[in-house]
């Protein structure tokens, strides 16, 4: 009971940081839940792919191998499935009207996953396993889902660069996702400075983007208010 509990604490926790960082208009709790299920359903496709993916690891050397394993098997196949899921859960929802708003679902998706992948790491390698993918998994996969959400919000409300923003938005989670996976798959020790870097870069730029759309979104709120007053008969 207490490593399922340390498993999906981090989860909760950031959860809980995302929707109060949401200031000007909360998403509702149902859309949130639906966001969180299919995060961890998105596990079921993302097993299949990765059983396939992984039939070809041991094809390539040991770098290019890890490269592979990283970038392709675990990088694309997670953050697909992550976009699949928030593409069909918000793009076309009502509630889809702030740019922050692709933020809180990106990432909720993507804690909806980390939930799953955590408890079965956590139950299998214990306490210590669990306290340190509190503090670099868990949340490393919420940063995969702000980058997300960020280009994915922004596209929803940029029409011109619609095209290069949804790109924008599945391509660079899988980079970092990859980034981070490769330093761990190679086992050199020498990268754990590079790996702790990487996470403290993972920290900051997810902090600047928060920043960033949550800023934006006062000007969203503000046209969307206008709107609705004008709107509305004399």
């Amino acid at each position: 009971m207490n490593l399922l509990i340390l498993s999906l604490a981090p989860v909760f926790i950031i959860a809980a940081y995302i929707y109060f960082r949401d200031k000007y208009e909360k998403e509702p709790f149902r859309l949130l839940f639906f966001a969180l299920i299919a995060g961890a359903l998105t596990v079921i496709p993302i097993l299949i792919l990765e059983t396939f993916l992984s039939r070809y690891t041991n094809l390539f050397p040991r770098y290019v191998s890890a490269a592979y394993e990283a970038f392709v098997v675990a990088g694309f196949s997670e953050e697909l499935f992550k976009y699949i899921a928030l593409y069909l859960l918000i793009w076309k929802s009502a509630e889809f009207n702030e740019k922050f708003d692709g933020i809180v679902y990106a990432t909720y998706i993507s804690l909806g996953f980390a939930a799953v992948e955590n408890v079965l790491y956590v139950i299998e390698g214990g306490m210590q396993t669990g306290i340190s993918r509190a503090i670099t998994a868990v949340p490393a996969h919420a940063i995969f889902g702000i980058t997300m959400g960020f280009y994915f919000g922004l596209a929803r409300f940029y029409e011109l660069e619609r095209t290069s923003l949804k790109r924008k938005a599945l391509i660079y989670p899988i980079l970092l996702h990859g980034i981070y996976d490769f330093i761990l798959f190679t086992g050199l020790a020498w990268l754990t400075v590079v790996f702790v870097a990487f996470v403290l870069f993972l920290y900051i730029s997810g902090l600047k983007r928060l920043r960033e759309l949550s800023s934006l979104s006062i000007y969203n709120t503000d046209y969307n208010l206008l709107n609705q007053k004008l709107s509305k008969p004399e």
